[in-house]
């Protein structure tokens, strides 16, 4: 954890509120090789008030449900977050064998992406994709 990590400075960061953030957090590192910018416990000692992960370049906020100030958890519904990488395909299989599960195969698209969508075991939904790759012909 690199605590002089400067927080997003413009663009759309989602901000994820869990019933148990240090595990999502752990997944996230396993599945989708987050990093961990930074992150601050409450005054219980138990629960983050604020988590800071970098995920392919970007930054995701979270922190643990406050139900006490109105913040409670609530199963994630109405969005996917999604990630462009550079190869779906190995995304896609480290986010499967981590334990996400397959809402969408991740199969060759229309619209000339490699894509699919996988659902955390926090219920969050996230979509992987990457250009088509080229095909090989023999001549």
């Amino acid at each position: 954890m690199a605590d002089n990590q400067q927080g997003p400075t413009g663009g759309l960061t989602p901000y994820l509120i869990s019933a148990d953030a240090a595990a999502q957090r752990d997944f996230y590192i396993k599945a989708f090789g987050a990093t961990e910018a930074m992150s601050h416990k409450a005054e219980d000692g138990k629960r983050y008030m604020h988590m800071h992960l970098l995920i392919n370049g970007a930054s995701l906020l979270m922190c643990d449900a406050f139900p006490e100030y109105g913040h409670a958890a609530q199963t994630p519904a109405g969005y996917t977050l999604h990630l462009q990488v550079d190869d779906a395909d190995t995304w896609w299989k480290r986010a499967t064998e981590a334990g996400a599960t397959v809402a969408m195969p991740l199969e060759d698209q229309f619209w000339g992406d490699r894509y699919g969508q996988v659902i955390d075991p926090f219920g969050v939904r996230w979509s992987i994709g990457s250009p088509k790759k080229a095909e090989v012909r023999n001549t």
